[in-house]
C-alpha cells in the first residue's frame, strides 16, 4: 500500500509538470485547454493503473491496457527528460520572451487620408491577436520534446519487440580440461513473461537458443512477472530446449515478486529445467556448476548462501556460478569462483538509467574482472515495463569455453 502511494504521488507529479510544459504554457484558457487537461488526467489514471492492477487481478487480464499504459509510461519519460533539458534554453531565453508581443496590426494610410477632403466610411477591425514571444517558445520546446520523444520511443520499442542479437563470446578458464575445449554455454536472463510477452517471446528464444546446439543452457533468473496459473502456458515452450548436458535455472527478484517462487521451481523442474538453489552439480569432468538464489529470497528466508552452493565443488577443475545480480560477483570472487553468469540489469533498457544501474551494480554488461573471478553479464532477452529499450539492445549470449594453458 505504501509503495502504491508514493508511486500514485511520483506518476501524478510527473503528469503535472507535463500539464505545466505542455497544456497550460502552449494554450490559451479554453476549450482546448480543458480537453487535452481532461486527456493528461486520463493517461495518469491509466498509467497508475498499469502499474498495479496487473499484481491484483493477474497479468494476462491486464494485457488490454498495459500495452498503452507502458507505452505511454516511456513517453512519459522521455518528455519529462527533453523538457528538463529544454529549462536551460528557455531560461536564457525568458528575457527575450517578455518583450513586446509580435502583432500583426492592421494601420491605415495616413497620407492617403490626409488628402482626402471627405473621407469614406470606415469599419474598425480589431488587430489580429498575435503569437506572444513566451507562446511561440513554449510550443517551440512542446514541439521539439514530442518529436524526440515519440522518435526514441519508436526506435526503442523496435529494438525491445525485435529478436534478440545473438552473442558469441569466447571465455578463456585456468583450470579447463582441454578435452573440453570449445564447450558451449548458452547464456540468456530476464526474459519476464508477463502482461505483454507472452508463449511467443519464449518460443523464439527457444528457437534461437536450440540453432546453436549449445552443449549447456543457463537460465539466470526473471523469466516471470506473474504465477503458474497466469503464465505456465507461456513458460511451456521451454520443455523443447534442446542441449547435451541440460539447462538450469536460477531464481531472479522477479520470481519473488510473483508471490509463489517454489511453484515456479516445481514447474520448471517439470518442463525439464532444472533449478539450482544454493547447490552445485558436476558438468561432466568440464566444471562444476554452482546457482545461488536471488537477493530478494531473503524478504522469505530464501536469500543466497554461497557456502552452500560452493560446497564439494573440485579445486582441479573450473567452478561456473550462476548469480541473478551482478553486485553478488563480491561474494563468488571470496570464494574462488572462475566464472559468474548474470543478467538482471537489462543493460539499462532506457537511456540514460544506464548510469544508475551500472553504479548500482558494478557491472552493466558484457564481460569484466573482479579479483580473480570473471563476471559475464547478458542484458536479457525480455523487458521489464515499457516495451522499449534504448541503447541496450536485447541478446543472447553463447559463451565458448577455452583453457587458459
Amino acid at each position: 500500500m505504501v509503495f502504491g502511494l508514493l508511486l500514485s504521488v511520483l506518476v501524478t507529479l510527473l503528469h503535472w509538470y507535463l500539464w505545466k510544459r505542455l497544456v497550460k504554457d502552449t494554450t490559451r484558457p479554453g476549450p482546448v485547454r480543458r480537453v487535452l487537461t481532461w486527456v493528461l488526467v486520463g493517461l495518469t489514471v491509466l498509467l497508475v493503473a498499469t502499474l498495479v492492477l496487473p499484481r491484483v487481478i493477474g497479468p494476462t487480464r491486464s494485457t488490454w491496457f498495459a500495452w498503452p499504459g507502458y507505452v505511454w509510461f516511456a513517453l512519459l519519460i522521455y518528455l519529462f527528460l527533453t523538457l528538463a533539458v529544454l529549462e536551460l534554453p528557455r531560461l536564457a531565453l525568458r528575457g527575450w520572451a517578455r518583450r513586446k508581443p509580435l502583432e500583426a496590426s492592421a494601420t491605415a494610410d495616413t497620407s492617403a487620408q490626409a488628402e482626402s477632403t471627405v473621407p469614406e466610411p470606415t469599419v474598425a477591425e480589431p488587430a489580429p491577436a498575435g503569437l506572444s514571444r513566451r507562446l511561440f517558445l513554449a510550443r517551440t520546446s512542446a514541439a521539439v520534446a514530442g518529436a524526440v520523444s515519440v522518435g526514441t520511443v519508436g526506435v526503442g520499442m523496435a529494438n525491445a519487440l525485435g529478436p534478440p542479437d545473438l552473442l558469441r563470446v569466447p571465455i578463456r578458464l585456468r583450470t579447463l580440461d582441454p578435452a573440453y575445449d570449445g564447450y558451449r554455454i548458452a547464456v540468456v536472463s530476464d526474459i519476464h513473461l508477463g502482461p505483454i510477452s507472452g508463449r511467443a517471446h519464449t518460443e523464439r528464444i527457444v528457437r534461437i537458443i536450440n540453432e546453436t546446439s549449445p552443449d549447456l543452457v543457463t537460465i539466470v533468473g526473471d523469466l516471470v512477472d506473474g504465477t503458474v496459473d497466469e503464465l505456465g502456458p507461456a513458460a511451456a515452450p521451454l520443455r523443447d530446449l534442446v542441449s547435451r548436458d541440460g539447462a538450469f535455472f536460477v531464481t531472479g527478484n522477479h520470481e519473488y515478486f510473483s508471490g509463489n517462487p517454489l511453484a515456479w521451481l516445481r514447474e520448471l523442474e517439470r518442463l525439464g529445467v532444472h533449478p539450482l538453489r544454493n547447490e552445485n552439480t558436476a558438468i561432466g569432468r568440464a566444471f562444476d556448476l554452482a546457482g545461488v538464489n536471488d537477493l530478494s529470497g531473503r524478504s522469505i528466508d530464501d536469500g543466497p548462501d554461497f557456502d552452500r552452493a560452493l560446497s564439494g565443488v573440485s579445486s582441479s577443475r573450473p567452478t561456473v556460478l550462476l548469480a541473478h545480480q551482478p553486485v553478488q560477483v563480491s561474494d563468488a570472487a571470496a570464494r574462488g569462483v572462475d566464472l559468474q553468469l548474470s543478467g538482471h540489469t537489462h543493460g539499462g533498457q532506457l537511456w540514460p538509467f544506464h548510469y544508475v544501474v551500472g553504479l548500482q551494480q558494478g557491472a552493466l554488461a558484457g564481460l569484466s574482472t573482479v579479483d580473480h573471478t570473471q563476471l559475464y553479464v547478458t542484458r536479457g532477452a525480455g523487458f521489464w515495463g515499457p516495451p522499449v529499450r534504448v541503447g541496450a539492445p536485447p541478446d543472447i549470449t553463447v559463451l565458448s569455453l577455452h583453457s587458459a594453458g
